[in-house]
């Protein structure tokens, strides 16, 4: 049980900070909207293993090598099939923006059978889908699968995971998704982090450049920039003397908690109005110790064993500690380093500050 006290200094006001500005280029700062990749995904088979395969529990597998076989011209009943050396899988790829036929792709390769390795096989041609149905890549090589897995007599020994792997550039694009990018009128960044200030900014930045763009914030995460009459059909020219222009973000006071692990994520310049902090703890401890007793050899009694149980409870040493206005987290974490809390009690300090107004910051708690 712990017990945590906070008392709020009442003759000090926390003064504002004002934010350091960052400079970065817009194509750090912002993304344009249509240019991203296309999730694809194939089902496939991975022959060649050895002895890792599925097994005759996983009917696809053996439905699916019948049917392979079948197009090879080869009938064969799906009926007592072993296919220990062959496992069904689901192969990923992403289909880059701009994409053209001819290009590779690397592919994933993951085992959706009761297969216990990947690991010295080969997938089979498999073609890769859009969203739409239609076939983007067609992929086939062999697996590196950074794992293993052994098993003999009952025992096993497994490194990592090697139901899964990829084949690097094992993807060949077969078809590019349409449209034409320098047939554009208008362009649109996203804002990686929504801000109106940052979007404000970045409008400001763009009509310096160029005026005739009437660049225009619609959010906090969105710019649009109609495209100047001297660009038309020149918009890799525009994208191009656009995302170099410095854009000056706004730093956010955030401090990220995870109370799972007691994890503490947090930027040196958060700072913390002027606060005590006063924490006591009891440490309560409980041991069992297993008896034998032993009857007399004429009572005609038996062994048995017993448990006895003790309980300690021992109060820790009462932990303070004063702040002056304008002390950083970092100053914070230190001071309550050297006083020995454990991070998961300095989750519960700052969780307990946010509720008393003195971190003067966002707190999210994962």
């Amino acid at each position: 049980m712990r017990r945590l006290l906070l008392l709020l200094a009442p003759l000090f006001l926390t003064a504002a900070i004002p934010d350091r500005g960052i400079g970065l280029p817009l194509r750090e700062v912002a993304s344009l909207q249509g240019v991203r990749g296309n999730m694809l995904l194939g089902y496939g088979l991975v022959v060649g293993l050895k002895g890792t395969g599925d097994t005759i529990q996983s009917k696809f597998t053996i439905q699916s090598l019948a049917n392979l076989m079948a197009r090879q011209g080869i009938s064969i009943p799906t009926t007592g099939v072993n296919v220990k050396n062959v496992a069904s899988v689901i192969v990923t790829a992403e289909l880059p923006a701009f994409g053209r036929p001819g290009q590779r792709v690397d592919v994933t390769v993951s085992s959706n059978g009761d297969s216990s390795s990947l690991a010295g096989g080969t997938l089979l041609m498999t073609p890769l889908q859009g969203p739409d149905g239609q076939v983007y890549v067609v992929a086939q090589g062999s697996l590196l699968v950074g794992g293993f897995s052994v098993a003999t007599a009952g025992a096993s020994n497994t490194k990592n995971h090697p139901t899964a792997g990829r084949i690097p550039e094992g993807g060949l694009i077969e078809r590019e998704v349409g449209g034409n990018f320098n047939d554009r009128k208008v362009l649109r960044y996203s804002l990686l982090m929504e801000d109106f200030t940052t979007a404000v900014r970045v409008v400001k930045a763009i009509n310096q450049e160029l005026p005739s763009a009437s660049a225009r914030a619609l959010d906090g995460r969105t710019v649009e920039v109609p495209v100047p009459s001297e660009f038309q059909g020149r918009i890799v020219e525009l994208v191009a003397r656009l995302e170099n222009l410095p854009i000056e973000l706004q730093s956010h006071a955030r401090v990220v908690v995870n109370e799972k692990t007691g994890t503490v994520i947090m930027g040196s310049d958060v700072r913390i109005g002027a606060v005590s902090i006063v924490q006591a703890g009891l440490s309560i401890s409980v041991t069992n110790t297993g008896q034998v007793s032993q009857p007399n050899p004429l009572s005609k009694g038996r062994t048995a064993t017993t448990t006895t149980g003790e309980v300690k409870a021992q109060d820790e040493k009462v932990k303070s500690l004063t702040l002056e206005p304008g002390t950083t987290v970092g100053r914070l974490a230190e001071m309550l380093n050297n006083v020995g809390v454990t991070p998961r009690d300095l989750v519960a300090i700052l969780q307990a500050m946010k509720d008393a107004g003195a971190l003067n910051a966002e707190l999210r708690v994962l």
